[in-house]
């Protein structure tokens, strides 16, 4: 089941994040951070377990970046994670948010999910202030990639109603 998240998420959502971030697959979150942008996060639960996250945090009016996307090994390749993409596509969609961006070490699963791969130099400055924080950064390797929402548009509405009439 997919859900927003509540403060009952957070150590559970902190542990299977730096689970992967130990790994170097993903950047690690700080309790804090998670408690000052729950709001943002989505969780995938599965016999009463949380198995995955994401979130779709808002940079500008019109631009979001898709983050932290976990899923639990065990669980993977079952499509929580493309759930877990499409409920944040959803979202930024209801927020009419033009576009969103995601730095990522696994392209090729956000490419499935509609993104495309960009150049650094083309997303704005203002998000590379979560960068200057990393222990990686200025070298983190993390490929962008822009998932523009009006070009999508017609694909993702006609994929949501469909789904919605099965």
């Amino acid at each position: 089941m997919l859900r927003k998240a509540t403060i009952d998420d957070i150590e559970k959502i902190y542990k299977l994040i730096n689970e992967f971030a130990t790994k170097d697959v993903m950047l690690p979150r700080s309790l804090s951070e998670l408690y000052e942008n729950i709001r943002d996060y989505f969780v995938y639960i599965q016999n009463g377990n949380l198995v995955g996250c994401s979130a779709l945090h808002i940079f500008w009016k019109d631009l979001a970046e898709v983050k932290s996307v976990a899923v639990l090994e065990s669980s993977q390749r079952t499509g929580i994670g493309k759930k877990l993409v499409r409920v944040c596509i959803r979202e930024a969609r209801k927020l009419r948010i033009a576009k969103m961006f995601v730095l990522t070490y696994v392209p090729e699963f956000f490419e499935k999910c509609g993104f495309q791969r960009v150049e650094k130099e083309t997303l704005p400055h203002k998000i590379w202030s979560e960068c200057v924080k990393c222990h990686k950064f200025p070298d983190c390797g993390e490929i962008p990639l822009i998932y523009e929402l009006n070009k999508n548009n017609v694909k993702t509405t006609i994929d949501e109603i469909s789904k919605i009439n099965k």
